[in-house]
């Protein structure tokens, strides 16, 4: 029973977190342009959040529920964040230092809080996991109990940090072998970002979205 909760959770995030978005990127980024051990520990500080709010999702789901609004702005920070990785990979691209980087690495943050942080502004995986949580109770793979709800979190953060790993190695190998490749590096995530900003912005304008949902089985 806990190995097979286990195994969904982990499933689950690692396919979530396969397609290239914001922290998976940022991680790639670091590995490449600081070092994979620095890498590793933003991955931790983004998977520790993801497991408080698929904590939340859990148990608190009444209480999400009251702050849609509250979650709805934060999009619109996590808009921003999104917005300034885009606009600093490409200064950091034209930049005659081949060591550049986007101003939100650029800093002495320590990485794991910062993969916290970036990880805590993005409230819609708050929605996703309460979507999937819920099939799993009604497929009776979940329970209440607490030994299965924490093989389920366990895994989601393994999952989670399984596929950051694929990011932060294979980026790693193929910036090796890249004449340049900073500089490509930067292009390339700027044009990431850029595509990662227009599709946030548009979830927040259509206007139906996975938390207006969330609201609407609330009600």
């Amino acid at each position: 029973m806990l190995i097979r909760v286990f195994f969904w959770g982990m499933l689950i995030s690692f396919l979530g977190s396969l397609p290239m978005g914001t922290l998976n990127v940022t991680a790639m980024q670091i590995s490449i342009q600081e070092t994979v051990s620095r890498a590793l520990m933003f991955s931790c500080g983004v998977l520790l959040i993801e497991m408080i709010y698929v904590r939340l999702s859990l148990i608190a789901i009444d209480w999400i529920r009251k702050q849609v609004k509250w979650m709805q702005a934060m999009q619109w920070v996590t808009l921003l964040i999104v917005v300034a990785l885009a606009v600093g990979s490409f200064m950091a691209a034209a930049n005659s230092d081949p060591q550049a980087k986007n101003v939100v690495l650029e800093n002495n943050l320590n990485r794991f809080l910062l993969g916290m942080m970036m990880s805590a502004v993005n409230p819609v995986q708050i929605p996703f996991w309460f979507g999937w949580s819920t099939i799993l109770f009604t497929k009776g793979v979940l329970s209440p109990r607490v030994k299965v709800l924490n093989a389920y979190i366990v895994g989601v953060g393994l999952g989670t940090f399984t596929s950051h790993l694929i990011f932060i190695y294979g980026g790693k190998i193929a910036a090796g072998s890249i004449h340049n490749s900073d500089a490509y590096l930067n292009w390339i995530i700027g044009g990431v970002f850029s595509l990662t900003a227009c599709i946030h912005l548009f979830k927040i304008l259509r206007g139906k979205n996975a938390f207006k949902k969330l609201e609407e089985d609330g009600g």
